[in-house]
């Protein structure tokens, strides 16, 4: 009886690890076996679902560029990228895993999220917008393709914090955008960051 017992559970095992290689197949599975859609789903936690943030400080990350996704993850598992979490998170995937998920992210939607503004401020935005901003962040700050980030429609506490970061030295900025943003603050200061914030809050053009 416990002959006949174990040989229907190591036949059941066989028949379940059989279906899970089948399923991984027809997802194209990486070395560790999981589908990229799989290890994408490991980010919804604070990115939401197909990386359609609901904040209030995480980047909506669906529709980012491949390139663009892969080179601040792997900033953030080499330590190049300072952050609060994503260090960690970042180093328990490998390259080939990282590379998969940008690919994966890059094909959803970018989801605008739905938050409050003032149209006045971002009207204002919208012009500061094309004066400092509109080379690396091309259409209005809705491009995906210049690999420098979407800002359009992302959460605002995300956009403070992140040029928080920026300002104070916690992330490196290219010489091109810190020349930008220190003539921004010399001909706007703090409000010409709120009016851009707002325009970006909006996700119009």
């Amino acid at each position: 009886m416990a002959y006949n017992n174990l040989k229907r559970a190591l036949i059941g095992a066989l028949v379940i690890s059989a279906s899970s290689v089948a399923f991984a197949a027809d997802k194209k599975p990486l070395m560790s076996g999981a589908s990229a859609s799989m290890l994408s789903n490991t980010c919804a936690g604070c990115h939401g679902t197909n990386g359609a943030s609901v904040g209030p400080a995480s980047p909506s990350i669906g529709g980012m560029s491949a390139v663009y996704f892969e080179e601040v993850m792997q900033g953030f598992k080499t330590g190049e990228l300072k952050s609060t979490i994503m260090t960690r998170i970042a180093k328990g995937y490998t390259d080939e895993e990282i590379t998969a998920m940008g690919e994966f992210f890059s094909k959803q939607p970018f989801v605008v999220a739905k938050q409050s503004y003032d149209a006045g401020k971002a009207k204002k935005g919208a012009k500061l917008h094309d004066k400092y901003c509109e080379k690396c962040h091309a259409d209005g700050g809705t491009s995906a393709e210049d690999d420098s980030g979407i800002l359009m429609g992302q959460l605002v506490p995300y956009l403070h914090y992140t040029m928080s970061d920026y300002k104070s030295g916690d992330r490196e900025m290219t010489k091109k955008m810190k020349k930008k943003v220190n003539q921004l603050i010399k001909k706007e200061g703090d409000a010409g960051f709120d009016a851009l914030f707002n325009y970006y809050a909006s996700g119009k053009q």
